[in-house]
């Protein structure tokens, strides 16, 4: 299908449909009067040094037994009475009319008090029943409501919408409902979720309403021409980050059993007029599901998961449900014949067909080939999305490892000095600003100076000669999934993977970085044996990684190797564990040349994927503190077929000598190994 967009009126431009999402924080210049708003600060991940234990859902059960609290067992959470309701109405209440109102996380001990808003930790609740924090019950742990300049542009934003079908244009209501794939989208069900249209950002209005507060927050989605596709953009207030809306929720009746859950709101539009079910649109699509949203799904006996129609939705369905609990979830698995919600109705498809056709999320520890079938299918169908997210930065990395995937263990190792940690930043921030939520463990340097780097790679120049754009490039770096362990120095491997298995349940990081693996061995006291204390480390990153279908890069540091040597797998320190159980292998390559800067490239001596190995050239850039390869750059990615030795033909005679030239053995050559070439200087 071809739409028509205009940029400005009198020009217009046919495009397809079929678009891509894109997420844009912050509102249009022109609607935001004032400096940029720097109020909403991702809380940091706790440091558990501090005494702060995890409870199970045994201790929670017992302290609520001993204290004679009655309570429900449900699906993700356990409901009880609230301590936070006014006394007039506990009063009134009887022992069998008992309002069971308080959601306790099973998880994570935090509690969420529907009637009144109270939410805190479980330490919190504790100190509230023992009657330890007098100012509890006077409103200290309140769900403070939306700030008084949040709430009027809110609400300036909201009366200046008007609904898609009252625009007096009609030209312009078309255009917006065929921009916006709406044209079989009735206006009975866009009236019934109260969706509206802002006519000078041309961006479709769905509102935040929750119980008793009104309206608490919007969601803006435009659409712009890109190439040959549209882009949506999507942009909340308040920030992301406290923008916790399940849009289509005050529809929901307390007698439904059953709900559809999906990424965006315009396919819960689809679904609810397709079938009638009640349906639920998440507030950030298939990048987390946030656990203060579990309360209002206990309700519900099933709950379906309709994500999208690419194997990213497919993982974040399933990640999903194992919040949810997986024996009342189930998953519609994408495919030409079971794309998203919207494209589905438009195609005329069966919406209630195939959500019947819906897999289970739960099954037991043995599976048969019937049950991963659709999963080999998935993965052979769309190979370039079963191999990972690709990087932006890293084209030459993209060629080797094919993009980064759930799940695996990557080991990367190079000289001291050589930048390991400005590179793996880099490495890890490409990822990040295209969704993957990352979790970095700085253990060698502060999370200021890594954040510092971090933001200069982002701006890609140094900040310091610009402070004017600092807010600017500091907003959009916030929006980032990017969380960071408050751990430095020596630190407990206990510690801290109870800090990434919370970091995964609360934040749905799907990316942990460990720098490095060195600063957590002077803790465990298993053996006064090194490499025994590494192979059980090591061992305890796999098996995270596995469990919980979550990357993790590790830094670990080389033996001492001569430096005119280059470093190898066999490099690594304790290297049998660690070369075995990585899924890949990089390493940072700096050679030291004797007449000249040294030429350092980036080496992938491993890849469990398929096999593929080489090296890459990198080019420093001080100014902008990155790694990525200019884009003019003649140097191009030679492979290797083992990482015995690196092999090179022998330079022509027409070629400066001196930095190392990486190509193929070539038929009927001899290989060369690869030697600085100090006959002469370096061109």
């Amino acid at each position: 299908m071809w739409v028509l967009l205009r940029g400005a009126y009198p020009l217009r431009a046919l495009l397809p449909l079929r678009g891509e999402w894109m997420g844009r924080r912050g509102l249009p210049r022109s609607l935001v009067p004032g400096p940029p708003r720097r109020r909403y600060r991702k809380e940091a991940l706790p440091a558990l040094e501090v005494s702060v234990l995890p409870v199970t859902t045994t201790e929670i059960r017992q302290y609520l037994r001993t204290r004679g609290i009655p309570f429900q067992d449900g699906h993700s959470c356990l409901r009880a009475p609230s301590p936070f309701e006014e006394s007039s109405q506990v009063k009134d209440q009887t022992r069998a009319t008992t309002s069971f109102s308080l959601f306790i996380d099973k998880t994570t001990g935090r509690f969420l008090c529907m009637t009144s808003l109270a939410e805190g930790s479980w330490e919190d609740f504790q100190a509230s029943v023992e009657g330890r924090m007098d100012g509890v019950k006077q409103g200290v742990l309140l769900s403070e409501a939306p700030e008084t300049e949040n709430s009027e542009e809110v609400r300036r934003i909201w009366d200046r919408a008007v609904p898609l079908w009252e625009l007096p244009d009609s030209e312009e209501a078309q255009l917006a409902r065929v921009m916006f794939g709406l044209t079989k989208v009735t206006d009975d069900t866009l009236r019934r979720f109260r969706v509206q249209y802002l006519r000078p950002a041309r961006s479709l209005v769905f509102p935040w309403f929750s119980q008793g507060s009104g309206l608490r927050g919007l969601k803006l989605l435009g659409a712009e021409g890109h190439g040959d596709g549209v882009h949506y953009m999507e942009t909340t207030i308040p920030r992301p980050g406290a923008y916790h809306n399940l849009f289509g929720l005050p529809l929901i009746s307390r007698r439904d059993v059953e709900v559809v859950l999906t990424s965006r709101e315009l396919d819960s539009l689809a679904l609810s007029q397709a079938t009638g079910l009640p349906t639920l649109a998440l507030p950030r699509g298939t990048l987390s599901l946030p656990p203060a949203l579990l309360p209002y799904l206990e309700q519900f006996r099933r709950i379906i998961l309709w994500l999208g129609d690419d194997l990213r939705s497919w993982e974040a369905a399933k990640l999903f449900a194992r919040k949810l609990n997986p024996k009342r979830c189930s998953l519609v698995r994408p495919g030409d014949q079971q794309p998203r919600p919207l494209e589905a109705l438009n195609r005329g498809l069966n919406l209630s067909r195939i959500l019947r056709t819906a897999l289970p999320a739960w099954h037991k520890s043995i599976v048969s080939f019937r049950q991963l079938r659709e999963e080999v299918l998935g993965e052979l169908t769309d190979v370039e999305q079963a191999a990972g997210i690709r990087w932006s930065r890293f084209p030459d990395l993209n060629r080797l490892l094919k993009g980064h995937r759930k799940g695996e263990l990557t080991v990367f190792t190079g000289p001291t000095g050589s930048g390991k940690t400005t590179f793996i930043s880099e490495y890890a921030l490409d990822l990040c600003t295209q969704g993957v939520n990352t979790l970095w463990g700085s253990f060698e340097i502060s999370n200021v100076r890594l954040a510092r780097v971090m933001l200069t790679q982002f701006a890609v120049g140094r900040l310091e000669e610009q402070l004017d754009k600092y807010d600017e490039w500091a907003d959009r770096f916030e929006d980032l999934p990017l969380y960071f362990m408050t751990f430095h120095g020596q630190q407990s491997i206990r510690s801290v993977i109870d800090t990434m298995q919370h970091a995964v349940y609360v934040y749905d990081v799907c990316h942990v970085v460990i720098d490095n693996l060195q600063f957590m061995m002077g803790h465990e006291q298993l053996s006064t044996d090194r490499i025994a204390a590494q192979d059980y480390i090591v061992g305890a990153f796999r098996k995270f990684a596995t469990e919980n279908n979550c990357h993790v890069t590790l830094v670990i540091h080389p033996r001492k190797e001569d430096d005119d040597k280059e470093l190898q797998t066999a490099s690594i320190f304790g290297s049998a564990k660690a070369s075995q159980e990585a899924d890949n292998i990089l390493i940072l390559q700096d050679r030291k040349l004797v007449t000249g800067p040294g030429k350092r490239y980036l080496q992938v001596s491993k890849n469990r994927f398929d096999g593929d190995v080489g090296v890459f050239p990198l080019e420093f850039n001080k100014s902008s503190l990155t790694f990525s390869i200019p884009p003019k750059s003649k140097t191009r990615l030679k492979k290797i077929k083992d990482d015995g030795g690196l092999v090179v033909k022998k330079p022509s005679s027409g070629k400066k000598g001196g930095v190392p030239q990486n190509c193929e053995t070539c038929p009927g050559q001899d290989p060369i190994p690869l030697q600085p070439d100090t006959s002469k200087p370096t061109g």
